[in-house]
């Protein structure tokens, strides 16, 4: 397992803990100039993303690769990078309709460090690599650790770990010089540069790692069809709202009537997307699912929409 020598000296050339010039006298602000700075800070964030996105849709391919063989897309993070990964695992079974363990969130501490501070915990290599044993973590998976400075020994140790196993390992980092790079076989390098308040990574880093997240994620699931043109056509309909907005999607997809849609949407067990194929095609409930078994699960390969229809 990788040893923990951070000292003071390493810790200050990491560019996530540098002092940003351009807040150097914030605390003299007025509230609107404080937000000034902090906006003209966060307007870097995507510029730094999008240098970063030839290594994410390599990491993607990946994903998809993994889901297709039954695979699972693990995160693991400490702190605020730990929660976010949780966050982003924990969206996919409503959005895109797959079963909750096939996206899964690890944060050092566990649940308990999902609302309170309790940061020593990611200093434990070997809690790293006992969290992915815990889920039964596998070569057929792929690991994503996620640290803003890249040295978390909680991350370290858990990619240490899938790669003795033989998954496929991805990092996600503000640093060039982060450790997990030295383990990844992926590495998604997003350089946001010094934060607005000296070592708070949770914001510029964060508000990164948030947007990657979301790329990786719905990459993916657009990629196993789970996205018809732009509609979530996979969501589960849990409440009110979920429900209404499922007829909408179908009324979308399929340029019917309400009542049409309504009529699809109950008779396909209220699952949107057979009932989309029901009416575009013209069908039943077992035809359809039938076809879109065919299509691998995408729309738009089904016979006719091929091009677009």
């Amino acid at each position: 397992m990788p040893e923990n020598r951070l000292t003071e000296e390493v810790l200050g050339r990491y560019t996530t803990e540098q002092r940003n010039e351009a807040s150097i006298n914030i605390d003299r602000g007025t509230s609107l100039e404080i937000l000034t700075i902090i906006n003209n800070e966060d307007k870097k964030v995507p510029l730094a993303v999008e240098k970063a996105l030839p290594a994410a849709a390599a990491f993607v391919d990946e994903i998809v690769k993994a889901f297709r063989k039954g695979g699972r897309l693990v995160y693991t993070g400490a702190g605020t990078s730990g929660r976010l990964g949780v966050l982003d695992a924990s969206e996919c079974p409503p959005t895109y309709g797959v079963e909750p363990g096939m996206v899964q969130g690890l944060i050092a501490g566990g649940r308990e460090a999902l609302t309170s501070s309790i940061e020593g915990v990611e200093d434990s290599s070997e809690t790293g690599a006992a969290d992915l044993q815990k889920i039964g973590f596998c070569g057929d998976d792929v690991l994503l650790g996620i640290t803003a400075s890249g040295q978390a020994p909680y991350v370290l140790g858990a990619l240490e770990y899938a790669k003795n196993l033989g998954a496929v390992t991805g990092a996600l980092s503000c640093n060039g010089n982060s450790k997990t790079f030295d383990i990844a076989d992926h590495r998604i390098l997003v350089k946001v540069g010094p934060e607005v308040v000296t070592g708070s990574t949770r914001m510029k880093s964060g508000t990164a790692q948030k947007l990657v997240l979301n790329m990786l994620s719905t990459a993916s699931m657009i990629r196993l069809g789970k996205v018809y043109k732009n509609l979530m056509v996979d969501l589960k309909p849990a409440n009110h709202k979920l429900v209404l907005r499922s007829l909408r999607i179908i009324r979308e997809a399929a340029g019917c009537s309400g009542e049409e849609a309504e009529k699809a949407f109950e008779a396909a067990g209220r699952k949107p997307k057979i009932a989309i194929v029901m009416l575009l095609m013209g069908v039943d409930k077992a035809k359809a699912e039938e076809l879109l078994k065919t299509a691998e699960g995408h729309i738009n390969r089904l016979p006719g929409l091929e091009a677009g229809e």
